[in-house]
């Protein structure tokens, strides 16, 4: 249940990197209809601001992203008064111009997840959500020049290609969202995203590209190249690629005081007050 005195604005789905340092923390346990929360929601202040943060995979990395609570996360921080969500991904980069280490703002997404619980509507009240452009602009724009003013490589705009897991992609499915236009590879963005949609909540994604995927090959004379026998520029023989966890965990590791930056200058700059389009998800969504 709600305590009056503890409304939170801003909330933050992370892990490491964006547990940022906040004053007069507690804990604080939100009971769903849905069940538990990946873990208990830490509030506290940061600079005028009160943030509700919890890692999303629970204590330890514990909770694999297919079974991850999604509905729950996402009400409870609804309950406790929550506009904007925040939510680092690390990702897979499904083109050579986004390289390990850089941050991508997604503005869409392809679902290819299978067994998620996506709606909270279930009976009762149906509810066709628009999602044309499911990202909140106003985060992205926020986050965007926070991230040009520190000089971090980051990009506003691109596409999410969210699938089941916890198995990463092989290369014949690598290939094929690289054709349909993907940008990355992740696990997590959906339901998420339209969840906080049908919560009428603002939702940015802040995808950080720790690996390749296995799309990509190195070619001895042409470097990183698409993975095949040979080079189809040198006819050169092509080292495969692959994705592991120890890859993942180091290019996170060596990132995370850039996403903590990011996030701890980003989050002064929220007004809390503005009205935004993405409060009124529900207008003409419910029959």
């Amino acid at each position: 249940m709600r305590n009056e005195k503890e409304i939170v604005e801003i909330g933050i789905i992370g892990g490491t990197g964006s547990d940022i340092t906040l004053e007069n923390k507690k804990e604080m346990k939100v009971y769903t209809p849905y069940g538990c929360t990946s873990a208990a929601i830490i509030i506290g202040d940061f600079k005028g601001k009160k943030i509700a943060y919890f890692p999303r995979h629970g204590i330890g990395h514990s909770i694999p992203p297919h079974n991850l609570n999604y509905r729950a996360n996402i009400w409870a921080l609804k309950e406790l008064g929550v506009k904007f969500i925040i939510s680092p991904s690390a990702v897979g980069s499904l083109r050579l111009e986004h390289k390990k280490g850089k941050f991508i703002l997604v503005d869409q997404y392809i679902d290819r997840t299978k067994k998620r619980f996506d709606t909270f509507y279930e009976g009762g009240q149906v509810c066709h959500i628009g999602q044309a452009d499911p990202y909140c602009n106003y985060l992205n724009e926020l986050f965007f020049e926070s991230g040009k003013d520190i000089g971090i490589e980051i990009q506003k705009g691109g596409t999410y290609v969210c699938i089941e897991g916890p198995r990463f992609s092989t290369r014949s499915e690598s290939k094929m969202f690289r054709e349909w236009g993907g940008d990355v590879v992740g696990m997590t963005t959906y339901p998420e995203v339209v969840l906080s949609a049908e919560k009428e909540i603002c939702y940015c994604c802040i995808s950080m590209v720790t690996d390749l995927d296995v799309w990509a090959g190195e070619c001895p004379k042409c470097g990183v190249v698409e993975y095949g026998n040979l080079c189809k520029e040198c006819g050169s023989s092509i080292n495969k690629l692959e994705v592991n966890v120890p890859e993942v965990l180091e290019t996170i590791s060596r990132n995370a005081a850039n996403l903590k930056k990011i996030l701890e200058i980003t989050i002064t700059k929220i007004d809390t007050k503005r009205d935004c389009s993405c409060f009124h998800t529900l207008s003409d969504a419910i029959i």
